[in-house]
């Protein structure tokens, strides 16, 4: 590896991001032509069911498959998304003005994932597990619950798909577009981002992984998602 470079995730990790990624589309698409009355005519065929529910067993099947593969890595980023503290508030604070072309300077230090990934990841976390638990009440137990509880698992599924989906696109934005942040979806591409960009936007990680100020740079992190 260059020396001008660290690793920020492993080849698993982005495999899994992009898997999951994919299957998040395709279910956000799908679910438009089943849910949408202007798409009523689209959904009438049986194959957008068909697909939207390959993709639901895709979604749920790749972090259960991953949690199975790595367990002690799956759950040491479930506690770095619920950890929060003082320097998270501090980073939600100055974040707007940063984003927007303020002092890079301002932003408090961050480690492996920023305040905003870790917020991302909260939400994205509790996406799925409502989107899990109400997608197996509407499909596998739809004819065992009440219409009521039915009712109750499509409005919240819906609400998981409208504040997921919202938070989604800032995602997308900030990682994928955002000109402060390009870096970060070539670290979802090819694993690695610049040492510049290491120290400026993950600077606790970066001071961890190679022993801060020089030495030789170490395989670092797993936990931008």
């Amino acid at each position: 590896m260059p020396h001008h470079e660290v690793e920020k995730f492993k080849a698993r990790t982005r495999w899994l991001h992009w898997v999951v990624t994919l299957a998040a589309l395709t279910l956000g698409l799908t679910g438009l032509f089943l849910y949408v009355p202007q798409f009523g005519s689209v959904a009438q065929d049986s194959y957008t069911r068909i697909i939207h529910r390959i993709a639901a067993v895709i979604f749920v099947g790749a972090p259960l498959l991953y949690f199975l593969i790595a367990p002690r890595m799956s759950l040491t980023f479930l506690r770095k998304v619920f950890t929060w503290g003082k320097d998270d508030l501090e980073w939600l604070q100055a974040a707007p003005d940063y984003y927007f072309g303020g002092d890079e300077s301002k932003m408090p230090p961050q480690p492996e994932m920023n305040s905003g990934q870790k917020l991302w990841s909260v939400v994205a976390v509790g996406s799925f597990v409502g989107f899990f638990v109400t997608g197996l009440l509407m499909w596998v137990f739809k004819g065992s619950i009440s219409s009521g509880a039915f009712q109750a698992s499509v409005f919240v599924h819906d609400a998981c798909f409208i504040v997921g989906g919202a938070m989604l696109l800032v995602h997308l934005y900030l990682g994928a577009i955002h000109p402060r942040m390009t870096e970060s979806l070539r670290s979802m591409i090819g694993g690695k981002v610049s040492v510049e960009y290491a120290k400026s936007h993950h600077g606790k990680w970066y001071k961890e992984t190679t022993g801060e100020g020089g030495g030789e740079e170490k395989t670092g992190g797993e936990g931008e998602k």
